[in-house]
């Protein structure tokens, strides 16, 4: 069984309203991960809570720091944490 955990990431630049969250959606949703990706306020992060098996979200990380191609990531900034099943599918959080 895959170790699983919990990443999240706040993803900086141009990266509201190009279609980042959705971006993020439809990759972890591949993946087989579960959580939520939201924009935070002042319209330079977006904030992406996935959980699952560790290795896809490295992968997931990695498509972080590309981005869709109307997106600038500037950085990515990454923490873990343990799994907690809280999640039953990967949305786009409001």
């Amino acid at each position: 069984m895959a170790e699983l955990a919990c990443l999240r990431a706040l993803v900086n630049g141009r990266v509201q309203g190009v279609f980042f969250r959705d971006f993020t959606r439809q990759h972890a949703e591949e993946l087989g991960l579960t959580g939520y990706a939201r924009n935070v306020p002042g319209g330079r992060q977006v904030e992406v809570v996935a959980e699952g098996g560790k290795k896809n979200l490295e992968v997931l990380a990695d498509y972080l720091r590309v981005g869709p191609p109307a997106a600038r990531v500037d950085s990515v900034e990454t923490s873990w944490a343990d799994y907690t099943g809280k999640y039953v599918a990967f949305t786009i959080a409001r």
